[in-house]
């Protein structure tokens, strides 16, 4: 399963893709999208939607997964993140792929092993998980993470399945 991993900004809004085969992950891409300050948040989100619109076409995923924002101190600046997570969860879902959102706490406890890790402990441990990813900005490796989360969440959501299934069928 490829895996495309977001993590939302109207400024800049990181993105890695990696690839899970059972417990294997091996990366793919990561960048981060930055838009212009200078301009109207319409233009800004209009380069967000395209840009984000090529990592999928470069890269395929089989599955997106976005990092939830939690309330901001600054109205103003909630709204603003709030408007490019309309489109960062737009693009995915509108190419039809099932898009899944992870509280940071479960992304940090997913990577590093606690949900009240420090932001500065994320990228060191992304690197660890993926070796050879070259990472070059936190937003990417904060992206990374999410997907990362989503392999190892979607790997036991499947086992489960996989039970289940075989329980109904020896039942």
């Amino acid at each position: 399963m490829r895996v495309l991993g977001l993590d939302p900004g109207l400024r800049r809004t990181g993105w890695g893709v990696i690839e899970s085969a059972g417990t294997r992950l091996t990366p793919i891409a990561n960048g981060v999208v930055t838009t212009d300050d200078s301009r109207d948040t319409p233009v800004r989100l209009a380069a967000l939607y395209e840009a984000l619109g090529e990592v999928l076409a470069a890269h395929a995923p089989d599955a997106a997964a976005v990092e939830e924002s939690l309330a901001n101190k600054n109205a103003q600046t909630s709204l603003k993140l709030g408007v490019a997570r309309g489109v960062v969860l737009l693009v995915p879902a509108q190419a039809g792929l099932p898009v899944t959102q992870y509280l940071p706490m479960i992304v940090k406890k997913a990577v590093v092993g606690t949900g009240h890790a420090a932001k500065q402990q994320i990228a060191p441990m992304v690197q660890r998980l993926l070796p050879g990813c070259r990472v070059d900005n936190e937003d990417a490796a904060d992206a990374l993470a999410v997907a990362i989360c989503h392999a190892h969440h979607a790997g036991t959501r499947s086992n489960w399945a996989d039970v289940a299934e075989q329980r109904g069928r020896e039942g």
